[in-house]
């Protein structure tokens, strides 16, 4: 790259939320600066860069002014402006995961589509332009609607069940799947750095919340067989390498009940997927990032223990300054780790947090982490 690590390599973080905040707890470990650019003041990595900047990360020029006297950028969420990173690259800037990766993953649709050019096992799916269209759609209903764009956490999906859900149905580009019988979400992190080397994370089970549709447990590594997590490992580093992705990609995927796997969906950076990483493995998913886009030899992936991760959502019916209560008692608990987002006030369902739990006895991990879902709350 030109620069060493001398406290001379000006990092720039598109986005400054909660994995921007942890891959600077990283970074400070390389000597780098960092730069944040997010367009809220109170972001949990306000305090911890070098550099922060209040600003659009879909504007053109706030992003491109923001970039271009920098050496590297980076994504902790693919909501960005890819034309000011396809100029922050042709005026010499490194940017990963690269701009037309981030395009790709940015569109459900385009994704759809890669999955199946590439041979990637995935749902039947139908791409569809506005609400009139869904009547005449291919696949029968019940199905999946999601749209191509600005979905996160659950947001932009919607269940369309029967004729009636029809009215109700996202009128924007969309893409709709078949409902898949899965018994279980998997997911598996992968990284690939410039030189083309790969490795993957072990394979991790998810458990989601049904309410806001988003991960709440996580267990790893996986007691699935050897032949399931191989053969998920394999998919996720067949598409590292079909997309020549240079950084972290994390591929959730479905264990449909036949025993199948299914890509679902791909998010280009850090994960939620892979917090237990920091306790649990050997290199965390940060770590690991950090060495993809700065070329250097990717690190032990391995798992050091059986590790539980929870995330700590902001309580149903309280909205306001954050306050948490069970702090304490956790803590006194062994192999209990909590780690903090900083962010000020909460509402219902907002990510406030994570507990990692760790444990050599898997079920006793298990049932620790159940005692923390019950004893830590976040209320306003």
């Amino acid at each position: 790259m030109g620069k060493d690590f001398y406290g001379e390599l000006q990092l720039g973080i598109l986005g400054g939320g909660q994995l921007g905040r942890m891959l600077i707890q990283e970074a400070i470990s390389y000597n780098v600066n960092v730069h944040v650019l997010d367009p809220d003041k109170n972001a949990p990595c306000r305090k911890l860069c070098d550099h922060f900047e209040c600003g659009s990360l879909s504007d053109y020029d706030t992003v491109f002014n923001f970039g271009k006297n920098l050496d590297m950028l980076t994504i902790e969420i693919e909501k960005v402006n890819v034309d000011a990173l396809e100029a922050l690259e042709d005026k010499g800037v490194i940017v990963y995961p690269q701009s037309r990766v981030i395009r790709l993953i940015q569109d459900k649709g385009l994704q759809k589509q890669f999955f199946k050019q590439n041979d990637i096992p995935t749902s039947a799916f139908q791409l569809i332009s506005n609400r009139e269209s869904l009547r005449n759609a291919n696949l029968s209903l019940p199905f999946v609607q999601k749209l191509r764009k600005d979905g996160y956490d659950g947001k932009g999906v919607k269940m369309i069940l029967n004729e009636d859900d029809l009215q109700t149905a996202f009128e924007e580009p969309s893409i709709i799947e078949e409902i898949v019988k899965f018994q279980k979400e998997i997911a598996v992190i992968v990284s690939r750095n410039d030189r083309g080397e790969v490795k993957t994370f072990p394979m991790v089970e998810m458990e989601f919340n049904p309410q806001a549709n988003l991960v709440e447990f996580l267990i790893s590594p996986s007691t699935y067989s050897f032949e399931i997590q191989q053969k998920a490992e394999e998919l996720a580093k067949k598409i590292a390498n079909d997309l020549q992705i240079v950084g972290l990609l994390a591929v959730e995927m479905f264990l449909t009940e036949e025993g199948e796997i299914l890509v679902n969906e791909l998010a280009p950076r850090p994960h939620n997927s892979g917090h237990q990483t920091i306790e649990g493995n050997f290199t965390s998913q940060f770590g690991q990032h950090l060495r993809a886009i700065f070329n250097l030899p990717l690190g032990n992936t391995e798992a050091r223990s059986n590790a539980v991760m929870i995330n700590l959502l902001g309580e149903e019916g309280y909205e306001g300054l954050a306050k948490y209560e069970g702090i304490e008692e956790i803590l006194a608990m062994e192999g209990v780790y909590l780690h903090l987002y900083g962010k000020k006030y909460t509402k219902p369902f907002r990510k406030m947090g994570h507990v990692c739990i760790v444990n050599a006895d898997r079920e006793l991990a298990i049932i620790n982490a159940r005692k923390v879902q019950e004893i830590l709350k976040v209320i306003a």
